[in-house]
């Protein structure tokens, strides 16, 4: 049992008010109940309430799991009569429910006692006192016992273990008053669909599992941007020493693609198992992320269900290499909601599809003109091109319809792929000099090579957009022509060049592909064998990996994740913060 250094004099309990104190009556209508640890995340960030109990948004990390682990050492049963652990308690009457870490006898009393990992917060003579967010959930908890024992609860006490100290609450009107305060802002805040803005206190948000979700730092640094931009003798923006720009964190896990027709998925126990002809191979959830199926292989319900559960998402991909669909997870609502309702709004289309094509066109210039700097025979037979994709540049800032940008998208894609072939060594075997684009069967080995890996692009594009809680089915500039999400396409116009066609001319001039070993040439069509679709998903599953330092962040993180900061960036654009989103460019 965890000791009690608390001074005796301090165990004198008050007389417990809960029983006859009544709370507003509509707190008895709340469905579903709030929980207390939810009032905790409350009072510490209303950012991080919201995300949390609204959006349904949760991330375990370290410190998470290291909390669970504490609650775990100090669960169980002691003596009966003197302490109980780990009591589930519930209240319609205050609309609140949750598990107490423990209860214990003193002087006649029960008091609830709660568990934290860190220090607790010192008043101004050094005594110990109670965090804020820590405070109202010793008083739920306090509550919740007294309505569930039928006799007083009159003090909470919470152990903060990384100091040995106990901080202690008497249960008195003020503190009901506070939780009955806090409850209503929950339920205000359940009620509305926009996010509150982000914590004033910086301090708070490096220890934050959401923070990759949130991004706070990332918001921060926008409004100093827009500040120092209305004042000419404003410095440079730039964040203080003491912050923490928060990324979506590298990958730790791998995607799984299966490209064996006869394969079949399934489950044992919390792995997968992977069944083809000649093997069968057991692999954790926990080294997953995503799956890609391609062509005609199997997945199980139970795999399914698993990978839904475990958060990984699963694609299809024919076996002619175009995205099929892939699995979302529940619909998050409100942040829906809001996304409609930006997206409806033609200005806010129109604003967003500029910033998109000048990234797009801005990328296919930069590559061209990398690839031939240097070599003055072919920047000169691209010079035209280059500077047709410059006019197109040009145009695109002043745009006023969605189709005049398709048509100057048209013009620069027109003239980046006729630079195409400039870009590919005299060594390279002739038949992999594209002529053009085409598609929907590929005719030649280029653009059977760009297709598949535009799927894969697809397909990581997909999760990304519905990891994050957005309809990819909802886009601003993609209109909905086909069975492809329009969302996912608009993303993917940011990373088309710098994911997929640098590497694959990379590769191409390198001379990594054979035309016997990895293509399947008829006069109709071109596809890729098994041996070619290996090649294409190991090159893009590496660049994936790659670092880039972005732009606006100032931070070096993989591209892989790259995808996911321009999705939630986006979101930012109709949730409080506009202007972030597709910064991202090639130098």
């Amino acid at each position: 049992m965890i000791q009690d250094n608390s001074p005796h004099t301090s165990r004198q309990a008050p007389t417990d008010p809960s029983l006859e104190f009544s709370p507003p009556p509509e707190f008895a209508e709340i469905d579903p109940p709030i929980r207390v640890m939810a009032l905790h995340a409350l009072l510490y960030c209303e950012r991080l309430f919201y995300l949390e109990e609204v959006e349904e948004i949760r991330v375990a990390d370290d410190r998470v799991y290291a909390g669970r682990r504490l609650h775990d050492d100090v669960a169980g049963l002691d003596d009966e009569t003197s302490e109980r652990r780990s009591i589930e308690v519930a209240t319609q009457r205050w609309g609140i429910f949750g598990k107490v870490d423990a209860l214990r006898r003193r002087d006649g009393c029960w008091i609830a006692y709660e568990h934290k990992r860190g220090r607790c917060r010192r008043g101004p003579n050094k005594e110990v006192l109670p965090w804020p967010s820590d405070r109202i959930q010793a008083i739920a908890y306090a509550v919740l016992l007294s309505e569930h024992l039928r006799q007083p609860v009159p003090q909470a006490r919470i152990r903060y273990h990384a100091d040995n100290a106990t901080a202690i609450i008497n249960i008195d009107a003020q503190c009901l008053n506070d939780l009955c305060a806090a409850i209503s802002r929950a339920v205000e805040l359940r009620n509305s669909i926009e996010r509150p803005p982000v914590t004033e206190n910086e301090f708070l948000c490096p220890r934050c599992s959401l923070a990759p979700v949130c991004l706070p730092e990332e918001e921060r640094l926008a409004s100093r941007a827009k500040d120092a931009a209305t004042t000419e003798t404003s410095p440079a923006p730039r964040l203080p020493a003491r912050s923490v720009t928060i990324n979506p964190p590298d990958r730790q896990k791998q995607t799984l693609h299966i490209t064996d027709h006869q394969a079949r998925i399934g489950r044992s126990g919390h792995c997968l198992t992977v069944t083809t002809k000649d093997d069968k191979l057991k692999i954790p959830t926990a080294d997953i992320d995503a799956i890609v199926i391609h062509g005609f292989a199997q997945i199980s319900t139970q795999a399914i269900h698993l990978c839904t559960a475990r958060d990984i998402g699963i694609s299809w991909v024919t076996a002619g290499g175009r995205f099929l669909a892939g699995t979302s997870p529940a619909s998050r609502v409100q942040q829906r909601l809001r996304q409609y309702e930006a997206l409806r709004d033609p200005a806010i289309c129109l604003r967003l599809s500029k910033h998109l094509m000048l990234a797009k066109i801005d990328a296919q210039l930069k590559f061209i003109m990398r690839s031939t700097r240097g070599n003055q025979q072919a920047r000169d037979a691209v010079q035209q091109q280059i500077d047709r994709i410059r006019e197109a540049i040009r145009h695109v800032e002043k745009a006023t319809a969605l189709n005049t940008l398709l048509g100057l998208e048209g013009t620069a894609a027109k003239a980046y792929f006729a630079s195409l072939p400039s870009l590919i060594t005299e060594q390279v075997d002739a038949r992999f000099v594209p002529d053009g684009r085409n598609r929907r069967p590929p005719r030649d080995p280029f653009n059977c090579l760009l297709g598949f890996g535009y799927a894969l692009l697809q397909s990581a594009v997909f999760q990304a957009i519905v990891s994050v809680g957005l309809e990819p089915a909802f886009g601003f500039y993609h209109q909905p022509r086909s069975a492809a999400h329009p969302l996912v396409l608009d993303i993917m116009e940011l990373f088309r060049t710098t994911l997929w066609d640098m590497p694959l001319i990379a590769s191409i001039n390198r001379r990594t592909w054979d035309i016997a070993e990895d293509f399947d040439i008829t006069p109709d069509h071109v596809w890729l064998t098994l041996a070619g679709k290996r090649k294409a998903i190991e090159i893009i599953e590496r660049r994936l990996q790659e670092s880039y330092k972005h732009p606006h962040t100032g931070k070096s993180i993989t591209y892989e994740r790259m995808i996911e900061l321009e999705v939630r960036l986006l979101e930012k654009e109709w949730s409080g913060a506009p202007g972030l989103f597709g910064q991202f460019r090639i130098r």
